[in-house]
């Protein structure tokens, strides 16, 4: 079932979170302690994301520094199936253009299709670490909108080099893409940036995401712009609480977003991160309740390093 229809077939609004795959050589129980926390209050679905390779220096036994290739949080596909039947809820895992070849993307298609794990996020994903700007694999994709082709071309049966599938792969791919309602920051303007998201749906995204956002009205003025642009699919807002006080210049510097001035004022008030989580909390809880009696699909909570945080929204709210 794709996410539309789960959202439509859910009483009322629902709820979604994101996750982490543990990092390279760390066991996966504290993901489902982390998951188990919100799971008594029946998510819709839970998103997994995906981490390229970055260069990193590995000092060798002779006392040598060596430049390898490294992955700090393999295993999205695991993960992804491990969620999925252990939980039975549907797993969204994110394919990313960044780092990854297009027969590196078809095998994890085929993985995928294996599991039965139907839902994705399609994404362009983050820039390498030590590059000044996105540059794609040699063999991979520039932008979301060419791994939709690959995605669409799968779903017809067609593989990467255009040869055909002698069998029914079975149920097709649904997915869906990211907004971004303070606009992404390659973007000349959000006009622009909004005709770029309308391309992604007309190729066949069925649901959009957005940005983490913590003014609402950034929000709700960017689904104006997008239904007046033709989008008609469903876009849910995506939320992070607060935790700690060093997010105050982290989150607009990584993420591009910017903190109103009422919580900055909040939170520049509080002496230590306990009472600057509180205060994320408040501030979450307050725009959870604004979104749910405006009407929205669903809203999706940036879960990384807040469980505990969105656990307390949610026991308030939902």
């Amino acid at each position: 079932m794709s996410i539309p229809h789960i959202i439509d077939n859910h009483n009322g609004i629902g709820f979604s979170f994101e996750v982490l795959p543990p990092i390279k050589g760390n066991g996966i129980s504290q993901l489902f302690n982390n998951i188990d926390q919100l799971m008594e209050f029946n998510p819709l679905f839970i998103n997994i994301t995906t981490h390229r390779s970055e260069m990193v220096y590995k000092c060798t036994h002779d006392g040598l520094y060596q430049k390898v290739t490294e992955r700090s949080r393999p295993g999205t596909v695991a993960v992804a199936a491990t969620i999925q039947h252990r939980y039975g809820i549907t797993a969204v895992p994110h394919i990313i253009c960044s780092g990854y070849s297009k027969i590196e993307t078809e095998y994890a298609l085929i993985d995928l299709n294996f599991l039965g794990i139907t839902n994705l996020l399609v994404l362009r994903g983050d820039k390498a670490k030590h590059d000044s700007k996105f540059i794609a694999n040699p063999d991979g994709h520039s932008h979301a909108s060419d791994l939709q082709l690959q995605i669409n071309d799968f779903n017809r049966g067609l593989f990467i080099d255009g040869t055909k599938m002698d069998i029914n792969t079975g149920e097709k791919f649904t997915y869906g893409v990211a907004g971004y309602p303070e606009k992404h920051e390659e973007a000349p303007n959000q006009e622009i940036d909004i005709q770029w998201l309308k391309a992604k749906v007309d190729n066949g995204a069925e649901y959009i995401v957005t940005q983490m956002f913590f003014d609402n009205t950034k929000y709700f003025n960017f689904v104006k712009k997008c239904r007046k642009a033709g989008i008609t699919v469903p876009i849910i807002p995506g939320i992070k609480p607060i935790v700690n006080l060093n997010q105050l210049t982290v989150l607009p510097k990584v993420f591009k977003v910017d903190i109103p001035t009422e919580l900055v004022t909040k939170l520049m008030n509080c002496k230590n991160d306990i009472s600057a989580k509180t205060v994320g909390i408040d501030w979450c809880i307050k725009q959870t309740h604004e979104l749910m009696q405006n009407g929205v699909p669903s809203i999706h909570f940036y879960s990384h390093n807040a469980v505990q945080s969105v656990k307390n929204v949610v026991a308030q709210l939902f």
